[in-house]
């Protein structure tokens, strides 16, 4: 059986095994494809492993011989379902690998406007402690969470993972989500979203890309805002109008944004938001930490071993 790796170097940039999937056939790792090659380098795969490779009904439709594509991320959208369906191909994905990883880069987003550590660090690197007249200084002033509110945009597992988090350093929690209308003490205080916009100290995006939720973060929704609030993204880029936000940054309108994700990516050198001022923007990393990235890969495998025993799961449907 022969089996296809269009992406490897997203999930295994060196400091991991592919062993355990090569055990299941005979592996071919491409450590990334390009659109016009996918075609090619699939030619008598049963199996396709991909992350952001697209699988295309045009690649699908001259592939006889595949079975399985696995997708090596809880998003699916690189694949062609409706295709895969008509030709009883299976898909899989992994969900929930990430959760803890992203709300944890969550708090690194928000700690680095609350505590400025590398400002600070490199202020004492600079020499400004050794030739201070005191034992302590701040630049500016920091921050403490306790008291705060953190606004929640989506509900599901990261978003309550970030709740989880917010709780244990004592802030109000605010939520807007179609799975969350009713205010619970266990979890937090049901809002309606302009609502959230305008009352949260910190405002953290969880909710799926959808029509509805394309560009809520708007110019709109932007002016609600306090303007000592921050933004923080890490769920999709496309939830932001990116220029609105830019604008909000550049006079003060909010305080700050920490972003993950962009509208595409890698991102245009002209994006707004790159030299936008206090925008701080990391590149769509939250989600690999190595542990994060060891469950996706025997996750990964598993998914594909109970393919192979005839027992399929983490089945993605059309």
């Amino acid at each position: 059986m022969k089996i296809v790796i269009l992406d490897g170097q997203t999930l295994n940039p060196g400091d991991l095994s592919w062993d355990d999937l090569g055990e299941l056939g005979e592996l071919k790792i491409y450590e990334r494809t390009p659109p016009d090659l996918v075609k090619e380098r699939c030619s008598g795969a049963e199996v396709i492993i991909t992350n952001k490779a697209l699988v295309t009904r045009e690649t699908l439709t001259e592939l006889p011989d595949l079975r399985y594509v696995g997708v090596t991320a809880t998003g699916y959208n690189v694949v062609d379902l409706p295709c895969c369906r008509e030709k009883s191909i299976t898909v899989t994905n992994v969900p929930s690998y990430s959760t803890n990883s992203v709300a944890q880069a969550v708090f690194a987003h928000i700690l680095r406007f609350t505590h400025r550590v590398q400002e600070h660090a490199g202020s004492v690197r600079d020499g400004k402690w050794s030739s201070h007249p005191d034992f302590s200084y701040c630049l500016e002033a920091i921050e403490e969470l306790e008291g705060q509110q953190l606004g929640i945009l989506g509900y599901g597992e990261i978003g309550q993972a970030v709740a989880r988090l917010g709780r244990a350093f004592g802030m109000s929690i605010l939520i807007h989500s179609r799975s969350f209308d009713q205010d619970d003490p266990a979890h937090g205080k049901a809002l309606p979203m302009d609502e959230l916009f305008s009352q949260s100290d910190i405002l953290s995006l969880h909710c799926p890309l959808t029509p509805e939720t394309e560009n809520c973060v708007n110019a709109e929704r932007l002016k609600g805002m306090k303007n000592t609030a921050f933004l923080i993204n890490t769920a999709r880029g496309p939830l932001v109008d990116e220029q609105a936000l830019a604008d909000a940054l550049e006079s003060g309108m909010i305080a700050g944004a920490g972003l993950d994700v962009l509208s595409s990516e890698p991102p245009s050198s002209e994006n707004p938001l790159i030299k936008a001022r206090n925008c701080f923007i990391t590149p769509h990393y939250a989600w690999a930490t190595l542990a994060a990235r060891k469950r996706l890969m025997k996750e990964t495998v598993s998914n594909l071993r109970y393919f192979l025993e005839g027992k399929p799961r983490n089945v993605v449907e059309a």
